[in-house]
């Protein structure tokens, strides 16, 4: 896909969610704010954090237990990792899933923007064969899909905490930014 109508695509996604959480009954944002909501924060499109790798499944499927924002306790499935380098610097990243027979891979992480310039429990990425997967059988990984999980914008939502297997020493400057409540 051409840099420009990929860019396109991006804005348009980011549109739709702003329009959303402004607007929607079932939106994250607490009904009192929304009235004042503009839009959340986010990065320019960066094709630097956009990458088509492949996915290196785990033989094991180990059962890992994640703590969220609520103090419950969240059982995932240890699936894969993926291998990619920023500026030079090899990455890893876990891959999970919350059971074998789900499709959807669930990619949380933290970073070195972490608690400066994003949510300070990290973000999330979630991957679908259908969209996120080339005909090749690559996943496309792209943080400048990255968003933050409800928690960020109301209390009343439970997020899982990134494991520190996720946390990234590099900064990744794409995706969702912090959200500053609106007063």
């Amino acid at each position: 896909m051409e840099v420009s109508e990929w860019k396109r695509r991006i804005e348009l996604e980011r549109e739709n969610k702003d329009s959303f959480f402004g607007q929607h009954s079932q939106s994250p944002i607490p009904a009192e704010e929304r009235g004042k909501f503009k839009g959340l924060d986010y990065y320019s499109p960066d094709p630097k954090y956009s990458f088509e790798l492949e996915l290196h499944e785990h033989r094991e499927k180990e059962k890992i237990k994640v703590q969220d924002t609520q103090g419950n306790e969240r059982e995932f499935l240890r699936w894969g990792e993926f291998r990619f380098k920023i500026d030079d610097e090899e990455y890893a990243l876990q891959v999970y899933k919350s059971n074998p027979m789900e499709e959807k891979l669930f990619i949380p992480f933290r970073d070195a923007t972490s608690s400066k310039e994003t949510y300070g429990s990290g973000r999330y990425l979630d991957l679908e064969p259908n969209g996120h997967q080339t005909p090749e059988g690559k996943w496309i990984l792209d943080f400048n899909k990255a968003y933050n999980p409800w928690c960020a914008y109301s209390e009343y939502y439970a997020c899982p905490f990134v494991p520190p297997e996720n946390w990234l020493k590099v900064p990744v400057r794409a995706g969702e930014k912090d959200y500053k409540k609106v007063t």
